[in-house]
């Protein structure tokens, strides 16, 4: 063969591979980021000394992470590790659905943006943020800060923006305020909030011009802060830093920017930051305060269907209920307002969104690993649930972009994080105060002696169940009532020895687990959904399969039968979601299929 016709014959292959090569971006939602070696611009105060590395740590304490929803401190390390993991695989999109830093901190900002910048220079990681209700916390900024870092001393400590707040023991600095849009955008611009020159296309929902029309001067002149606001309230000018980039060719990335923040008062001074409430609800105050979004996304859709590009969409908030069918059980069973029941969008969300023709969202703030689908009128919308680092299950998701049509979802869970136990000589002075001190319940010091990560994790759901959890979520009585119940006498209120005999039920394989496992392990499919499995003796799964079924039959009035009733029927619908590890979304058939 001619050498130039097979020269060319080989550019022309590799012209087409390439064409075809999949595309891979990773999500990675609710980092919380909080710089442990972090420094302040105006006060020395760098932390304390942590006697295991003699390097000095601001870091938040363990009774106040084993009360909140989300871990402060080991999380830090848990980035770098996924970060990593990332670069390893070579992928080079990394979206970031919101809440990427503990409350927008102008020296947790800097942190963040040093390490962007670094696994940008180093692997070539670009990385496209949206916003959180942390990121920022109200649209403008605020002073505030926390009580509870740790002090040399195994005391709490305060760290606050200004004199007039917070304790009397305390470190003033202004970096510890909570930053508001412009701040955020001011230190974070190079990650998605601003057009770059190699983007083949970056807009926002304020600007006119279309893709043919398209240039890296417009969209830098309309990505100004002042060219994105909206009235979120007649009088009450708000930011709005949602956008849509194409990192690679055909291939449109859609930012939504889904913080609401309403105004308490409208009589009030717009330009106060107390004056407005958090955005943690989410899309439901889309609906009714910023509808421009949902017609934003049907004109990008429109858009994008007629220039042939796939649209992949991620905000800090849920589209679909992701409760898996459980809702109405739980609020029968626990009341209108607990299990996080404010932040359950409502159907009409979902269906708002499917009809701009959007398909693919990817979401965060709920700390938890789901997939949520609703079809209406033969639209297929997929929800899909970035768990979070910093709480069970830690974990980040890998979308794989096979055609428009066909797509893979991988679900990569951190087990082992290096430096993940580094500040555990830190607690161990802090739990010895806390025990002297006597003032408040002690956390379990066990979870000091965790393995892993994973392990880590684990017990810190345990003990957030047991100190904040069962107090605040489940009614008293059946608390009382139950927690010396063990699996044997739960199936003893619903059937007696010879019914068990007959149906060849061994009730002493039932004597191994308590009440108090149960409701953990409700948790851990409530966090981590079928990844759960892996967590929980495959013996006790089949006793909650029998429980469920024998309970589902009972037909008696006794309210406490009635109650577990619904608590198996909770554990039904949170163990038997849509497929929420590795798993095929087929667009032509309108199919998610477990891999």
């Amino acid at each position: 063969m001619h050498k130039g016709i097979f020269s060319f014959l080989i550019f022309a292959f590799s012209l087409f591979s390439a064409q075809y090569e999949p595309v891979k971006i990773a999500f990675l939602s609710d980092v919380h980021f909080q710089d442990l070696y972090g420094s302040f611009s105006d006060n020395d105060f760098k932390g304390i000394i942590n006697p295991k590395t003699g390097k000095p740590t601001i870091l938040r304490t363990m009774d106040a992470q084993l009360h909140s929803t989300r871990i402060f401190n080991e999380n830090y390390f848990a980035f770098l590790k996924a970060l990593d993991d990332i670069a390893q695989k070579g992928i080079k999109i990394v979206a970031m659905p919101g809440d990427f830093s503990d409350d927008g901190q102008a020296y947790n900002l800097r942190g963040l943006h040093k390490i962007l910048d670094k696994y940008h220079d180093q692997y070539g990681i670009e990385f496209y943020m949206t916003t959180g209700n942390h990121d920022p916390v109200g649209p403008f900024r605020q002073d505030s800060g926390k009580d509870d870092f740790l002090g040399q001393d195994g005391f709490p400590l305060g760290i606050y923006s200004k004199e007039n707040i917070g304790p009397n023991r305390k470190i003033i600095t202004k970096d510890i305020a909570e930053s508001g849009y412009l701040e955020i955008l001011d230190e974070l611009k190079d990650f998605g909030f601003y057009p770059k020159k190699e983007n083949v296309f970056w807009s926002t929902p304020f600007t006119k011009y279309s893709y043919q029309d398209y240039s890296y001067k417009k969209a830098w002149q309309n990505a100004d802060y002042s060219r994105r606001m909206y009235n979120v309230s007649e009088g009450f000018p708000v930011p709005d830093l949602s956008y849509v980039v194409e990192p690679v060719k055909g291939i449109w990335l859609m930012a939504i920017d889904g913080n609401t923040y309403i105004p308490k008062n409208t009589s009030g001074n717009p330009e106060n930051p107390e004056n407005y409430k958090g955005a943690s609800i989410g899309y439901n105050n889309v609906l009714t305060h910023k509808r421009h979004l949902i017609d934003w996304v049907k004109r990008t859709m429109t858009e994008a269907k007629k220039n042939d590009k796939t649209v992949i969409a991620f905000t800090h908030y849920p589209m679909v209920d992701f409760n898996d069918g459980a809702t109405p059980e739980l609020k029968s069973l626990l009341g209108e307002k607990k299990w996080q029941m404010e932040r359950v969008p409502e159907e009409e969300v979902a269906k708002a969104f499917a009809e701009t023709g959007l398909q693919i969202h990817f979401a965060g703030h709920m700390h938890i690993n789901d997939t949520g689908i609703r079809n209406f009128n033969g639209r297929m919308l997929v929800n899909i649930q970035v768990p979070s680092l910093a709480a069970y299950i830690p974990a980040y998701k890998i979308l794989i972009i096979h055609s428009s049509d066909k797509m893979e979802v991988r679900t990569e869970v951190l087990d082992d994080v290096p430096h993940f136990n580094e500040l555990f000589p830190l607690y161990e002075k802090e739990y010895d105060v806390l025990q002297k001190d006597g003032s408040k319940p002690v956390w379990n010091k066990d979870i000091l002696k965790s393995a892993s990560y994973h392990e880590f994790m684990l017990f810190h759901l345990k003990e957030l169940i047991r100190l904040r959890m069962i107090p605040d979520e489940w009614p008293k009585d059946f608390i009382e009532n139950t927690k010396k119940i063990t699996g044997e006498d739960l199936l003893l209120l619903v059937q007696n020895p010879k019914q068990l005999h007959e149906k060849r039920i061994d009730s002493k394989a039932f004597q191994k687990w308590k009440i108090e496992d149960l409701l953990l392990d409700i948790y851990k499919f409530q966090s981590a959904d079928e990844l759960a499995r892996k967590d929980i003796p495959g013996e006790r799964l089949q006793q909650y399969k029998i429980m469920e079924e024998l309970f589902s039959a009972y037909q008696g009035q006794n309210l406490l039968v009635l109650n577990l009733k619904k608590v198996f029927k909770i554990m039904s619908f949170l163990s038997n979601g849509d497929p929420a590890d590795h798993f095929e979304i087929n667009l032509k058939k309108n199919s998610v299929i477990r891999l």
